[in-house]
């Protein structure tokens, strides 16, 4: 089917879209490190009932160690460690922001390929950079007003660099996944690789800093919040994790990566609706002005 991996990522980006509210709502009673937590649990526990029924195996033992490899780097940065940085960016500046500062992660991607593989900027590569860089700065001072209270309403400047760290997390994780996903290898079980590993990842730490039995508290004592943390997790690792792997094996993944980028401009009716966020053309012009920078990057 042609432009099935261009519209992967577009479903990609919609659940991402998502999936940052439910994240954003569990944030008000979790923190990041607990969200993280659950999330990556409940989405390796539906990806093994998926990939049983799908694959007719629970995890992909036959997968080769060098596809494994890949994906665990791939899990452990992107999933693990890039995710704290998001998550943490949606409770400080709110999901719209911190998702507009996601977008910048196929700049880091391009700076990452000139870095580690010797791809050479254009001049329009670098205009397409200062495109990107001048509409995520519209956007980040235009002023907003939220008319209750369900979004953060100031802009933290701890919660800025997380947005920039998570970018840059995602950024690496899928330069890596491309290498783990190379040939006919399916989105599911290359999922549930790179959770294997988030999951490792994040309980080790959490048995080391003693609050793993916490984390079961917390979910228990807020089932709501947990909820929200479910809702997040099926449209975020579970589905939205799997679309973006499928679409980097059918489509460019300059495309590809552009069109993952789209959730600020799905976020802006969501916040409207949803967190009655009420922001002027500015916002609007400054989100349409850096997706068009990240076009002008990896696509033309």
């Amino acid at each position: 089917m042609q432009y099935i991996g261009e519209l992967a990522a577009l479903f990609t980006s919609f659940c991402w879209s998502l999936s940052a509210v439910g994240f954003t709502m569990a944030g008000k009673i979790f923190d990041s490190t607990t969200i993280n937590r659950i999330r990556v649990s409940l989405a390796f526990l539906a990806l093994l009932v998926i990939n049983f029924l799908v694959l007719g195996q629970a995890l992909p033992l036959n997968a080769s160690l060098d596809r494994w490899g890949w994906l665990t780097l791939s899990g452990i940065v992107g999933l693990a460690i890039g995710d704290f940085f998001l998550f943490r960016s949606y409770q400080l500046v709110g999901p719209r922001i911190g998702l507009l500062l996601l977008s910048l992660a196929p700049v880091f991607s391009t700076f990452i390929a000139w870095l580690f593989f010797g791809e050479h900027l254009t001049l329009l590569e670098i205009g397409g950079i200062a495109v990107t860089l001048a509409g995520i700065g519209w956007v980040v001072l235009s002023k907003s007003t939220t008319t209750v209270d369900k979004e953060p309403t100031g802009l933290s400047t701890k919660g800025l660099l997380f947005g920039v760290f998570a970018a840059l997390g995602q950024a690496t994780g899928l330069i890596l996944s491309k290498q783990g996903m190379a040939g006919d290898f399916s989105p599911f079980a290359g999922t549930i690789i790179r959770l294997n590993a988030a999951i490792i990842f994040l309980w080790i730490a959490a048995i080391l800093q003693k609050n793993a039995t916490t984390t079961f508290q917390r979910a228990k004592q807020e089932p709501a919040s947990f909820g929200w943390v479910a809702f997040g997790a099926f449209f975020g690792p579970v589905i939205g994790v799997s679309a973006s792997l499928f679409s980097i094996q059918h489509a460019n993944i300059g495309i590809a990566s552009t069109l993952m980028a789209l959730p600020p401009v799905f976020m802006l009716p969501i916040s409207y609706f949803f967190f009655h966020e009420r922001f002027g053309w500015q916002a609007v012009v400054g989100t349409l002005l850096a997706i068009s920078g990240v076009a002008i990057l990896l696509v033309i």
